[in-house]
This record gives C-alpha cells, sequence and structure tokens, in this order.
C-alpha cells in the first residue's frame, strides 16, 4: 500500500531537513535589496536578488537593534542569517539577523568593536554630556571649507540670528590626515573660548565618513570643555562620533538650527512677555486704584465732619420733635386751663353776684349760712355784683327749700 502524507507533514519534513543542515543555521547571502517593506510591527520585509534568482527575506523588529542604516531599493547588502521553511505557505526564506552593506563589512566589524568599547568605557553615558547653550553668541565649525555642510550652516545661522559669530576651522573631513585635522580644529576653537562646537560634514559613504569613527576623534569629543554638536552624514547615518558628542543633530543644518537661537523669535517672545507684564501692571493698577477709590470712599463716609453733621441733623431733629411736642403739651395744658377757668367761673362768687345773688357776713367777716347764726339787731354786710350793703337784722324767718330743683 502507498505511504500518503499530508501537506503539514511535508512542510514539518522539509523543515526539519534545513535546521539539522547546520550550515543553513548560519549563513552569510550576498543580493541587491528588492520589494523593501517595513511593517509597523516593526519587521523588514523584503527580498535578495542576483542575477541568477531570488530568496525572501524577513528581518524581525527584536532583531533590528543591530541594524545601522535604513535599508532601501537597491543596496548591496550582505545578511547573516538562517534558512528556514515557514510551513504555512511551504515556502523557505531567509530570517535575517545582520544586515551590513557589502563593502564596509570589515570597517562595520571595526566600527561594532569601538562601539561597544567606548560605551563599555562609560564615553557615552547621559551624565557626561554638557547642556548646548541656549544664547550662544559665539559658535565654533569643524568641517571643510567648500563643502555643502558650511554653506548650510552659515545660510541658516545668518537667516535665524545674524548677530551670532560663526568662527570655521578648514578641516579635511575624508581621507589621510583627516583624524587629526578635525582632532587639531576642535583643539583650537577650544582655546577661541566659543560657547559651542558644531563637528560635522555633509552625508557620504562608510569610508569616506570613516574619519569621525576613529577612537582619537571621538576622544577628543569627549575630552572637550566646550559643549559638541556632531553633525555627519544624513540622517539615517549613526557614526562613533554622535555617540560621543553632547548632542546630536542628523544633518549640519538641523545642527546650527539647534545651537543658534531664532532672534526673531526670541524677539517675538520677548514682546510677548513685555506685553503681558504690561497688561499685568495695567491690571494690577487698576486694581489698585479701585481699592484706592473704595478706602478713600470709606474714609470720607467715616471722616467725623459727616458724624458731625449727622449728630447736627440728629439734635436739630430732636429740637423739633421737642418743640412739637412742647407745642402739643402746652396746648394741652391751655385746654385744660380752659375748662378749669369755665368751671372756675361757674363757682366764683362774683359770677353768681352777677347773676343776681348776694353774699352776706357778719360783722366778724363770717359768711352767714343759716339764721341761727344771727339775732336780731345784728349787723350783717351783704355783698353785691357792685358793692356792699350794710344792714341790721330786723327779724328772722325759718324757710324750706327744696334744694334737688
Amino acid at each position: 500500500m502507498r505511504n500518503v502524507y499530508t501537506v503539514r507533514q511535508v512542510n514539518s519534513y522539509i523543515r526539519n531537513m534545513f535546521t539539522q543542515d547546520f550550515m543553513l543555521n548560519r549563513i552569510y547571502v550576498k543580493g541587491e535589496v528588492s520589494n523593501c517593506k517595513y511593517h509597523t510591527s516593526g519587521h523588514i520585509y523584503f527580498s535578495l536578488k542576483d542575477e541568477s534568482g531570488t530568496i525572501a527575506c524577513v528581518m524581525f523588529a527584536s532583531a533590528r537593534s543591530g541594524l545601522s542604516f535604513r535599508m532601501r531599493e537597491g543596496q548591496n547588502v550582505i545578511v547573516l542569517g538562517a534558512v528556514d521553511v515557514y510551513e504555512r505557505d511551504g515556502k523557505y526564506q531567509l530570517y535575517a539577523k545582520e544586515v551590513i552593506l557589502d563593502g564596509a563589512g570589515a570597517l562595520y566589524e571595526r566600527y561594532e568593536a569601538l562601539k561597544r568599547e567606548l560605551q563599555e568605557m562609560g564615553m557615552f553615558a547621559a551624565e557626561y554630556k554638557q547642556p548646548i547653550p541656549q544664547f550662544a553668541k559665539r559658535v565654533g565649525i569643524v568641517t571643510a571649507p567648500a563643502g555643502a555642510a558650511i554653506r548650510d550652516i552659515i545660510n541658516i545661522s545668518h537667516r535665524r540670528n545674524p548677530y551670532v559669530q560663526l568662527i570655521l576651522y578648514p578641516a579635511l573631513v575624508q581621507g589621510e590626515g583627516a583624524a587629526p585635522s578635525i582632532i587639531r580644529g576642535i583643539h583650537i576653537l577650544e582655546n577661541e573660548k566659543v560657547d559651542v562646537i558644531i563637528v560635522g560634514r555633509g552625508g557620504g559613504s562608510m569610508e569616506d565618513l570613516w574619519a569621525f569613527n576613529e577612537e582619537a576623534v571621538a576622544r577628543a569629543i569627549f575630552e572637550c570643555r566646550i559643549p559638541i554638536v556632531s553633525a555627519v552624514g544624513h540622517e539615517t547615518d549613526t557614526l562613533i562620533s554622535d555617540y560621543v558628542a553632547d548632542l546630536r543633530a542628523p544633518t549640519p543644518s538641523a545642527a546650527a538650527e539647534l545651537v543658534v537661537y531664532d532672534y526673531q523669535a526670541a524677539a517675538a517672545v520677548a514682546e510677548e512677555y513685555r506685553r503681558r507684564m504690561r497688561q499685568q501692571i495695567q491690571q494690577r493698577l487698576d486694581t489698585a486704584r479701585r481699592k484706592t477709590e473704595q478706602m478713600a470712599l470709606r474714609l470720607n463716609y467715616a471722616h467725623p465732619s459727616h458724624k458731625l453733621n449727622e449728630q447736627r441733623q440728629y439734635a436739630a431733629e430732636l429740637e423739633t420733635r421737642m418743640r412739637r411736642q412742647m407745642v402739643k403739651i402746652v396746648e394741652q395744658n391751655r385746654h385744660r386751663l380752659a375748662i378749669y377757668i369755665e368751671k372756675m367761673r361757674g363757682l366764683s362768687p362774683l359770677q353768681k353776684l352777677n347773676q343776681g345773688y348776694a353774699y352776706v357776713s357778719d360783722e366778724k367777716g363770717i359768711a352767714v349760712h343759716s339764721i341761727s347764726r344771727v339775732k336780731q339787731g345784728n349787723m350783717l354786710d351783704v355783698y353785691v355784683a357792685d358793692g356792699r350793703i350794710r344792714t341790721e337784722v330786723i327779724e328772722t324767718y325759718k324757710e324750706e327749700y327744696d334744694v334737688r330743683r
């Protein structure tokens, strides 16, 4: 009977064959990059091709830490990795662990070795980085005098702040003697007491930029007492000088923007601060003026003259009320007196006399109210309305009167 296998079994068998092949577990493959795609997950998918064929490759995000450049179409590279089978699709591919540019393999190995050595010595540590001055007045530049880098730095510096002084040391930036020239430029500008130094050049191949990977240059940058900005190559180039410098700029143009403060922007910020300060001062003056006016009103209200005027007005009101009360009392008493007068008038003997009545008294002036008080022959005085009558008692008569009428 024939043996029948599933697809999975076949793919698994082939994968075991690749796994057991020692050469395929660690292999260097050279070729041209094509179909390069950076995935959002961080993985890089690409192919290596030459005149005879193509092999699929993948570099996982965990292996990208050793990639010192950005991969793009047409680059000739050497890939270190392992060939394995992706069982789901039944296709073999190269799982990349390291990628280096072809022709720069030996230099790259030197670069990695020096990088590890200097890092272990602590020359990349953040605690040794000097702060870049915010308002630099004198900027030193170590670069080629005729390159694009110095033109970009000058243009951007003059645009941002024409008052900043630029001091150029014309150095060799590639080839034989480049490293000593760069080191000499750093020492001379350090003695010139500039505020900050830009060390850099434009882009190029790894061989062209190698002077900035030299250990002597790295030590000169590290030991310099003036803050140094490294601005070498393009944004994707990362050199030893970038790690040792106090600040890395992706390009020389970016270095100029980092070290030369924008005069117009600073002036605008100062003007804004001035405006806000005037506004706050005006607000405080207005607040103080309102408080002063309020205190003046309170003081004016609490002034003794106001209190005195209030007391005077109160005294005048009391006087008016007292006069009114006195007039009222006088009127009441006058009315009561009139009543008493009327009553007294009704009781007055003179009034009675005017009404035809008379008042009789004996010789001693005692009023005679009864006939029992007199005898025949007694002399009496009879008072009438207009005088007195002297009379003698001749005879008395007893009379009874009804007093109730």
